[in-house]
């Protein structure tokens, strides 16, 4: 861990960090929301308390710009509403055992060590939009259209802070933190999906959902999370069972 904090390090150049003022307006909150399509299914105390939540999150966080990007409070409200949907009938406290968040002007390398069966290190540089570190930073990439209109299934900034909700169970494993009660059922459900994914992805059919879903159950879980939320009806048609667990984890129902 220290080696690849150090080697990230190393790629940002010129970070500045940001401080959130405490006051939005309410042209200001509408403005990200309207840019944030798939917050329509929220109530309007709903919305009330992911603004509350939003706005503590952006006062927690250690903002950080890369390669000399700038963040304004335009960003920091678009990220943390995205962030805090993930745990609008959860616990702010989820999000508490790491401060960093690093915005970069687009896509990023990050620097990558793979040993392969025989021992042997590889090196290599992997083009990435978003990652998160277990107790350490979530880094996002921003584009001028980093926030679309439409629906896409696709969005970095639930998948990377969906990692996180896994991480607060010990390291990402797609089973996040929940009562002893449900870990049986989710497990059970989880698996299955993964399996007969990863089975259709092998077998090169056309899937509607991100073959990077078959990764591992981590990235399954965060890829979910992000149809979850985007694409509803999608994950319904596929995968109604992992639909059901979301809607009891997530205590939400996008439309």
């Amino acid at each position: 861990m220290l080696k690849r904090l150090k080697s990230l390090w190393e790629h940002l150049t010129g970070c500045t960090q940001q401080t959130a003022g405490t006051l939005v307006s309410s042209d200001q909150w509408m403005a990200a929301e309207v840019r944030l399509p798939f917050l329509n299914h929220l109530s309007a105390n709903e919305r009330m308390r992911l603004r509350e939540l939003s706005l503590h999150f952006i006062q927690s966080k250690a903002w950080q710009g890369a390669q000399g990007l700038e963040v304004s409070l335009e960003m920091q409200l678009d990220i943390a509403l995205q962030a805090c949907l993930l745990i609008l009938h959860r616990d702010l406290r989820e999000y508490a055992d790491w401060v960093e968040i690093i915005i970069y002007p687009g896509d990023f390398i990050i620097p990558r060590q793979e040993i392969d069966d025989a021992g042997v290190v590889h090196e290599y540089d992997d083009h990435v939009m978003g990652e998160a570190w277990d107790h350490g930073p979530v880094l996002i990439s921003w584009f001028d259209d980093s926030i679309k209109s439409g629906h896409d299934g696709v969005n970095v900034v639930i998948h990377e802070f969906a990692h996180k909700l896994d991480m607060t169970n010990g390291g990402a494993n797609g089973l996040p933190s929940m009562p002893a009660a449900a870990r049986a059922q989710w497990i059970n459900t989880f698996e299955t999906a993964y399996a007969d994914f990863c089975q259709r992805v092998d077998a090169a059919e056309e899937t509607c959902i991100d073959p990077y879903a078959a990764t591992d159950p981590a990235e399954f879980f965060a890829v979910v999370s992000e149809v979850f939320f985007e694409t509803p009806a999608l994950l319904i048609q596929h995968y109604p069972v992992v639909h059901s667990e979301l809607v009891t984890f997530y205590g939400q129902t996008p439309r």
